[in-house]
């Protein structure tokens, strides 16, 4: 009977039955799920850690999936610690609106977010430090990038380390060169697997993990094309502002929607600057979209409740 070795590694990438492995200090290993796992109905993930065993010829098959911490339904991933949205401060044009909702999603799944906002030597003189600014306090941790100069990543980077990380953005804004920023061998690596398992360049792009350290890896996912706030109610949005929280212990109207209320402490905030206009309007925007523009007012002042 062959001899087989057994490792603890983790799926990165899986085109048509087969699984990418990382298994630190032994590079990667193409596998197949055991024949249980299907048995079981058991499905392995991008980013489930796994034991697997492998013969003389290097050929592997995955025989255990370890316990997941957690799992995200789209992209279909495991075992994340955080999402990375990249944003281009120009070309293309920064829209808020994409980011706000992004910041929802994430925050409906409990998922820490990292926002960077790329491409600052195209960017008016200030104009990084608004949308800074604008972002200080929404719940994720903001940096400022020009991918192209390696020394403007280090914190990132060091945000990066020791995490599985989701990353995310709209096309153009540079993802791609942070990502060769990160670890320039690690496109080369999954090009080498890629035509160890016959598939080309031209496949259909699938979710996979590039290890960029140790225990470190970053996710490039089509997952996030479409970020329609399903199953949010209007009444539930505000919750997802955080700069709304405490302001909104002060509002008149417990119920208060933050739009036409009187006495509501979160448009005096605007008013004041204290909470950023643009927030504020990507908010209504949000608002109207989820309530189809019917909005019922059906309200008592906090003293007259029963």
């Amino acid at each position: 009977m062959a001899h087989m070795e057994q490792y603890k590694g983790k799926i990165t990438k899986g085109v048509g039955g087969n699984y990418e492995v990382h298994v630190e200090g032994h590079g990667f290993v193409v596998c197949r799920a055991k024949g249980i796992l299907r048995y079981r109905r058991i499905q392995p993930l991008i980013g489930d850690d796994v034991l697997i065993e492998t013969d003389a010829s290097g050929a592997g098959n995955i025989i255990e999936i370890l316990p997941r911490r957690n799992a995200l339904v789209r992209p279909a991933i495991a075992n994340v610690d955080q999402a990375l949205l990249v944003c281009a401060i120009r070309e293309p044009e920064f829209h808020p609106n994409l980011l706000d909702r992004f910041l929802i999603l994430m925050s409906r799944q409990n998922m820490p977010v990292l926002v960077c906002f790329n491409k600052t030597d195209l960017a008016e003189e200030g104009e990084a430090e608004r949308l800074c600014g604008i972002y200080k306090n929404c719940g994720a941790e903001v940096f400022v990038t020009q991918a192209s100069r390696p020394e403007t990543l280090a914190p990132l980077r060091e945000a990066l380390s020791g995490k599985t990380t989701v990353l995310a953005g709209p096309s153009g804004v540079g993802k791609s060169t942070i990502m060769n920023a990160m670890e320039p061998e690690a496109a080369m690596e999954v090009g080498e697997l890629s035509e160890k398992i016959k598939r080309g360049k031209q496949t259909t792009r699938h979710t996979q993990l590039f290890a960029i350290g140790p225990d470190s890896y970053l996710c490039d996912t089509p997952g996030f094309s479409s970020l329609y706030l399903a199953d949010i109610t209007p009444d539930e949005l505000s919750g997802y502002f955080p700069e709304f929280r405490e302001l909104t212990e002060q509002c008149r109207y417990p119920d208060c929607m933050h739009r036409k209320e009187p006495d509501c402490a979160v448009r005096n905030a605007v008013e004041v600057g204290i909470v950023p206009k643009e927030r504020y309007e990507s908010y209504l925007l949000l608002y109207d979209e989820l309530s189809g523009k019917r909005i019922i007012y059906s309200r008592k002042p906090k003293h007259e409740e029963g």
